[in-house]
């Protein structure tokens, strides 16, 4: 089950306004497809282990150390694994994956191996094992040198240093790119790096791509290698359903830019026009046209569904991996987690030291059960979807005064770093401190929302009250 319509964002830490390196994305695939949220342990294995994909025949060799790392794997192993993004204990995070596409002439040259690596297995059998982004590029290039790829797919990696882009279009190749580190990017389902120079070490590719390019009479050597042109897609496809929702994450933060939703030339980095904090990230992933004419929550809206926006109903969850700087790296990276879809939830901060998440993150099935974190938002979320411009205000209001408690638990975990000896301990009990604050907010909000919701009925009448 292959998802293809995520949207991914990433932040250098020189554009963030402390400093982090971030990384998120929004994963798309059903409306009602449960996701966990769980804490991986270290595994010391006296040989190695094989990893055998359930969606095909990929497999491949373990090592024999793996480290802790968070995940977001499925409700059910049925199709695969999908863990989807996480912080491991060197304070690597990583998300996967952006499903992308690339033309025909290039598949012609290099298809897809049935035996590929797919999505559902990249961060398994990638982030336990690296201890930087550009290892954990390296990795995953060398896995898709010795089997192949399955699928055309773009991957997020992070440290506390730099942000790294790459993206796989062929059986075979792949391309890699150090986002700089005064930039951020919006990536939605299309190939996106433009540019790729040789010997540049701000870029990672596969072996004899460039021989690969000439060959096929895909680019002529001695003019720009310009991936994206070369490897990708530019279709009406692409100006309605992908390009939209990049123009809309710039919009918002480099404001001063003006372009137009459908234009195919809009940039793969882009300077912000202020320094970006955490929530800038959620926002962008929670957008759905706001303020356009494109908004389709928006009843006055003129062209409400012309555009598939960042934020929809086929979101399982969405998170946000920051980096911050200058702390202990069981607290210093933050796992923020919104189960469901992003405008309708709330980014839950975990730390990446944590050990352990609640047994409502850990739980979450079909049929729907409400033991479930997943379960819990999206009832939420299927409430206000009934009368949603009616609850916008509420929905903000909690939203907001969540998170800023969310925010002082951070600060004060932070402060309490220098006197705890055990500092997963700590970064555990802080995780499920918020993941509490979180639920009892939302717990009440949306008793608030069925309350409001009995009165709305279209089965209603003005009656006297005195019959």
């Amino acid at each position: 089950m292959t998802r293809t319509s995520c949207t991914s964002i990433l932040i250098g830490k020189a554009a963030s306004a402390d400093g982090s390196v971030m990384i998120g994305r929004n994963e798309d695939a059903k409306a009602a497809w449960p996701k966990l949220l769980v804490s991986r342990p270290a595994q010391t294995r006296r040989t190695k282990a094989t990893f055998t994909s359930k969606a095909n025949a990929f497999t491949c060799p373990l090592p024999a150390d793996a480290q802790r790392y968070t995940a977001t794997p499925e409700w059910t192993d049925q199709f695969g694994l999908f863990e989807e993004a996480g912080i491991n204990q060197q304070g690597v995070a990583m998300s996967a994956t952006e499903s992308a596409y690339a033309n025909a002439r290039v598949l012609a040259y290099d298809p897809y191996p049935t035996a590929g690596i797919l999505e559902e297995a990249m961060v398994t059998v990638v982030l336990p094992y690296i201890r930087s982004a550009k290892e954990g590029v390296q990795r995953l290039g060398q896995l898709v040198q010795a089997s192949g790829a399955g699928e055309a797919n773009g991957i997020l990696f992070a440290d506390h240093d730099e942000a790294w882009y790459m993206e796989i279009a062929t059986g075979h190749h792949w391309v890699a790119q150090r986002l700089p580190d005064d930039c951020y990017a919006v990536v939605a389902n299309q190939l996106s790096i433009q540019e790729v120079r040789p010997n540049d070490p701000h870029f990672l590719t596969s072996p004899g791509i460039f021989e690969f390019a000439a060959a096929c009479h895909l680019w002529r050597p001695g003019t720009p290698f310009i991936f994206r042109d070369l490897f990708g897609t530019a279709t009406p496809f692409d100006r309605t359903y992908n390009t939209p929702r990049v123009w809309d994450g710039q919009r918002r933060l480099s404001p001063s830019q003006h372009n137009e939703p459908t234009a195919m030339t809009l940039p793969f980095a882009l300077r912000p026009d202020r320094p970006l904090q955490v929530e800038d990230a959620f926002h962008v992933l929670s957008s759905h046209f706001e303020e356009t004419p494109y908004d389709p929550g928006d009843p006055a809206a003129q062209a409400p569904h012309r555009f598939r926006p960042i934020s929809l109903a086929r979101t399982q969850e969405s998170h946000v991996l920051q980096l911050r700087p200058g702390l202990p790296r069981e607290l210093a990276g933050i796992h923020w987690q919104a189960m469901g879809v992003a405008a309708e939830s709330q980014f839950v901060p975990f730390f990446a030291g944590t050990t352990e998440t609640p047994a409502d993150y850990q739980i979450g099935a079909l049929p729907p059960s409400l033991d479930s974190a997943y379960w819990q938002y999206k009832l939420a979320g299927v409430l206000i979807d009934a009368h949603f411009w009616h609850f916008q205000h509420a929905l903000q209001q909690c939203q907001a005064a969540t998170h800023a408690k969310l925010l002082a638990n951070i600060e004060a975990t932070g402060r309490r770093a220098s006197q705890n000896a055990d500092l997963s301990a700590l970064a555990t009990s802080a995780s499920l401190k918020n993941a509490e604050i979180a639920k009892t907010a939302w717990t009440a909000f949306t008793a608030q929302l069925l309350q409001e919701s009995t009165a709305m009925s279209p089965l209603n009448f003005d009656t006297d009250e005195q019959l």
